[in-house]
Order: C-alpha cells, then sequence, then structure tokens
C-alpha cells in the first residue's frame, strides 16, 4: 500500500476524475433515464471492469505502445470516436417523438442492447476505446506508487480504489438522473432529452478526434 498521505491524495484526484461529466456518465445518466437506475449500474459495472482492463493492460506497457506508435495510437483514437458517435446517432434514432410512442417503447420487450448483458458491454466499450482514458491512468498511477515498495500490491490497491470511486459517481449520476425523469417526465418523453445525450455522445467523439499522443 502507498503511505496514508499519499493514498488520500490518490483519492482526491480520483474523486475529481470521476466525478467530471464524461461519456462514462453520459451513458450512465442517458440508461438511468431511459431504462432506469438498476440497469443503469450494469453498464457502470461495465466501465469499471474497461478500468480494470486498462489498469492491467497500462501495467503491462500498453501506454508505452501508444506513445511511442503514431499508429497504434490514431487506430485507438478513430474506434473511441467511431463508437461514441454511433452511440450518438443511436439515441437520436431512438428517441421517441412523443409522449405515445414512448409508452409504446416501455410496453415493448428489451432489445438487446437495453438487457444487463448489452448495457454491461455497451459500458466495458467506452472505457476501453478511450485513449485518453489509458492515458490518464498510465501518468496518474505512477506519481502515488513507492519505488521502495513492492509495487503489485500498491498497483491493485490504486485500481480498486479507483474502480470504487468510479462506481460511486456513476451510481450518483444515475440516480440523479432518475430523480430529475421523475419530476421532468413530459420533457422526457418528448424524446429531447436522449436527443441531447446523443449530441453530447457524438461531441465526445468527435472531441476524441482532436487528442494528441501524450
Amino acid at each position: 500500500m502507498p503511505s496514508l498521505t499519499t493514498y488520500l491524495m490518490f483519492i482526491s484526484f480520483a474523486l475529481a476524475a470521476s466525478f467530471t461529466p464524461g461519456p462514462a456518465v453520459m451513458l450512465s445518466i442517458h440508461n438511468a433515464m431511459n431504462l432506469g437506475w438498476r440497469h443503469a449500474i450494469w453498464s457502470s459495472l461495465g466501465n469499471i471492469s474497461g478500468l480494470l482492463l486498462l489498469a492491467t493492460l497500462s501495467a503491462l506497457g500498453l501506454n508505452a505502445i501508444l506513445q511511442s506508435s503514431d499508429l497504434a495510437f490514431t487506430a485507438v483514437k478513430l474506434m473511441g470516436a467511431a463508437y461514441l458517435v454511433w452511440l450518438g446517432v443511436q439515441q437520436w434514432r431512438n428517441a421517441p417523438k412523443r409522449a405515445a410512442s414512448a409508452s409504446a417503447e416501455v410496453a415493448r420487450q428489451p432489445e438487446p442492447a437495453q438487457r444487463p448483458r448489452g448495457l454491461y458491454v455497451k459500458g466495458l466499450t467506452v472505457a476501453v476505446t478511450n485513449p485518453k482514458a489509458i492515458a490518464f491512468i498510465a501518468a496518474l498511477f505512477p506519481q502515488f506508487l513507492n519505488v521502495s515498495r513492492p509495487l503489485v500490491p500498491q498497483y491493485v490497491a490504486l485500481t480498486l480504489t479507483f474502480m470504487a470511486i468510479s462506481l460511486l459517481a456513476l451510481s450518483t449520476y444515475a440516480g440523479l438522473a432518475v430523480l430529475a425523469r421523475k419530476r421532468l417526465n413530459g420533457w422526457f418523453a418528448s424524446g429531447w432529452p436522449q436527443r441531447l445525450s446523443g449530441s453530447v455522445f457524438c461531441a465526445f467523439g468527435l472531441g476524441l478526434l482532436r487528442l494528441s499522443r501524450p
């Protein structure tokens, strides 16, 4: 484990990073608004699984590959951007046009993408196709490691802490989204919140295209 002071400093950075809105937060909010808090948790679990995978790959040297290879970095960046834009377009296409169509959507059997497995995969994909997240983990974690102590236990402790804080943040945003929906049910039935979140996803995807290699 890192020292207590170092660990508390890491927690403060992790809280700031996790509660800053990004693609994972938007996905959690969107799922909570349209499917409910319990469904949003599945995408959140997928996201923190992605963080675990990224932390593991970072420890194995993936970040060094991205830093040294323009081709690898560009490939990951394009995949991430394309996926976020695709999510945004899907939300625009599936947004209900009026309250009646929203009611029909609820009555219908959930589509595969709305089932726990599909939601989990979405969250996982959003995490692992974001080169910014890879660079963030690779840049953040080494700053809090004590090289005079065994590194593996420290890396495990930091990774699990980051996952727990991320899950807390995503769950909090999902809960707030559910409360907002109850208060603004008519507006949500109009489909404009879905279109708004779809636009934000597209903006995140286009923003990734401007990301340069660290």
